[in-house]
Order: structure tokens, then sequence, then C-alpha cells
């Protein structure tokens, strides 16, 4: 399904498979034989995604931007299932896995693999040509990578990174899940104008 969403629209170059099932809405250029699978959410909301040529995004992978943080992804990247990919770049030849993560303001270089379950942290830089092992956390910039059971030295880095800052706008003193789900409600209630389109 293609939606237009605050007066924009997606453009499918005609090389491109988007699946009967797959949700691409809003400001969204998707390149030259990329395939978006079936189930796949793409979705811009205030802030604009760009996909490469020959791209493929599988099932049930959710990509997102918004105003502040768009999203750009190279050429001949690869998006696994269930992955979740939002307001950030990636560079060409680039493996996200299935479940894998990458959040806000995260910058993965070329040819970078982040395997299954693997999690690039916000405003994360990720060097060409690394790797993320299974279920592992990349954090910082320049990116440390750690176990998940390094816990307090994954926190002792993304803590000054301020994600209730950078994601919905609240320092983290003052950050509590009213304010952050009245806020996402407000952002949100957009899409009461999106359109379908032919």
């Amino acid at each position: 399904m293609l939606l237009s969403h605050l007066g924009k629209s997606p453009v499918v170059h005609p090389s491109a498979y988007v699946a009967p099932n797959a949700t691409i809405c809003g400001d969204v250029v998707i390149g030259a034989n990329c395939r978006i699978l079936f189930g796949a959410q793409v979705i811009a909301e205030g802030g604009s995604i760009a996909i490469g040529a020959e791209c493929i995004v599988m099932e049930n992978a959710v990509l997102r931007a918004n105003a502040d943080h768009p999203l750009r992804i190279g050429g001949n990247c690869l998006v696994g299932p269930n992955c979740h990919v939002v307001g950030c770049t990636i560079e060409e030849q680039v493996f996200v896995a299935t479940g894998a993560a990458v959040f806000h303001g995260a910058h993965i270089g070329r040819g970078c693999e982040i395997r299954i379950n693997g999690v690039v942290h916000l405003k994360t830089r990720l060097p060409a040509g690394e790797t993320v092992p299974i279920g592992w956390i990349a954090v910082g910039d320049p990116a440390t990578i750690l176990p998940p059971d390094a816990h307090d030295r994954i926190w002792e880095i993304q803590q000054p990174l301020n994600f209730p800052l950078t994601v919905y706008g609240f320092d983290r003193a003052e950050a509590d899940m009213v304010k952050i789900t009245r806020r996402l409600a407000e952002r949100l209630a957009s899409h009461r104008l999106d359109r379908p389109l032919p």
C-alpha cells in the first residue's frame, strides 16, 4: 500500500517490487530493482527515506524516519526480516540480519554486517567493514562493540547520548512515560490525514 503523508507521496522506481501488503508512507524514494517484501513497513513521518538501488527489505522489517532523523540506505543493502531501522545512514553493501536494530543518528559504513539481533545504538558510528556479532551492541562514536552482558559498560557510553532527548525531545531528567506517550500521540496523529494512492 502506498500512502501520502503530510502532502508527500512515495516514489517507487518502475523496476522495483513492493509486496501488496507492504506499506510505503510519505516522503520515500525506492531505487531501481529494489524488493520490498511482505509485511515490510517503510514510514516517513516528516523526514525522508531514500533507499538505493538493488536493496532488499525482507518480511516485516520496519524502516522509519522523522523530521529530525531522515533515513538513507545506500545501494546493494539487505535489511533482514523483523529488523527495526530508524533515522540513520547506512552506506552501500551493508547486511542487517534478522531482528537487528539500528537507531537514530547512527552511521553504518560501507560493507558492515549487523548480525542476528545485533544493535547499533543511537548516534553510533560504525566504520566500514565492521561486524556486530550475533546479539551484540555497538555504541558510541567511534563504536565500541560489546556483548549484551556488558550492561554497565554499554550504559557508561550510552547514557550521555541521552536517548530520551534524541528520540522524544525530553531530557532524561524530565522524561516520563506520560510525557513521552502524549508527545508521540501528538506526532502520530498526523497519520489521520494519510491517503492511499492508486
